[in-house]
């Protein structure tokens, strides 16, 4: 769906973007991941062409960006910000309506899409006449997600979407997020710093360091299968918790007690969080097992 090919970026004499290269799948969310400055929110920006790279090339579905008028392009990619961008002085269904609008969409058409969205979205009706300042973080948020999937894009790019929230805020939308039907079909490139974040919602990771990319991976292979020293130490301090999650109780099966009620998809965290409850193991055996599968991997 998206193939970004040896992508680079200067500002002057800094080199923000050195050669990034990656494919990104139809239906896949693709994380870049790393630290303030690495260069990951001006590789997204150079997607849609909000930033114009020095050299390389974007394709999507196989035609390559520069090709496009910038405006047409960015009408059919949805753009989450992480501080919402939504104009201040238009309402909240003002704001939803702006991108059918310029694609020409009738009153009735943007009014139910709309009603679609917000319902989908857990908003309230009657917020669609109030502003952006009138809401809270959250709402302000998931209002920024309805407009970017307005139009239904088959592309989404987010930028840092959860990053101004507060942590408990965050965690619920995250977990809306994952459940949200309008994104499962949606190819979506995801910037954040936050680790936990990654590798809750990635398919898959690309870490990236100084404009480059150190490696590109499932969250399994980034903690199990390291390209080099500093992914190993990039995830050292949430290493055990990453673990916990990203390992799922269909890895860990053959080292389980056997059981007909193990749900292969639950994650270990999830298991343990509610072992002795379930049936399908007590903590300690969840433990074992979890060891004897480190011992594998790593084997």
């Amino acid at each position: 769906m998206i193939k970004v090919e040896n992508l680079s970026k200067y500002f002057g004499e800094i080199r923000a973007v050195d050669e990034v290269s990656f494919e990104v799948a139809e239906g896949e969310n693709l994380v870049l991941l790393g630290t303030s400055g690495c260069g990951k929110t001006t590789t997204l920006k150079m997607i849609n062409r909000l930033i114009e790279p020095t050299s390389g090339s974007v394709f999507i579905n196989d035609q390559n960006i520069m090709d496009q008028q910038p405006e047409s392009l960015r009408l059919g990619i949805g753009y989450v910000l992480q501080n919402t961008g939504l104009f201040p002085h238009y309402t909240i269904e003002e704001n939803i309506a702006v991108v059918p609008q310029l694609l020409g969409w009738d009153h009735a058409r943007i009014k139910e899409r709309t009603q679609q969205l917000i319902g989908k979205l857990h908003l309230d009706a009657s917020l669609l006449k109030v502003y952006p300042a009138q809401l809270s973080g959250g709402q302000q948020q998931r209002v920024g997600l309805a407009r970017a999937l307005m139009a239904d894009p088959p592309t989404l790019l987010m930028d840092e979407p959860f990053g101004a929230l507060d942590n408990v805020t965050r965690a619920g939308i995250r977990k809306e997020f994952l459940q949200l039907d309008e994104l499962t079909r949606k190819t979506i490139i995801m910037v954040t710093h936050d680790v936990q974040e990654a590798f809750e919602l990635g398919d898959r990771i690309c870490l990236m360091d100084k404009g480059r990319v150190v490696q590109i991976g499932t969250p399994k292979e980034l903690l199990f299968q390291p390209a080099d020293q500093f992914v190993s130490t990039f995830l050292q301090s949430d290493r055990l918790q990453l673990e916990f999650r990203s390992v799922t109780l269909n890895d860990i099966r053959e080292h389980l007690p056997k059981t007909d009620t193990v749900n292969k998809d639950q994650s270990l965290w999830s298991a343990m969080e509610s072992a002795d409850k379930d049936g399908v193991a007590d903590l300690s055996q969840l433990m074992n097992a979890f060891n004897q599968y480190q011992t594998k991997i790593k084997a």
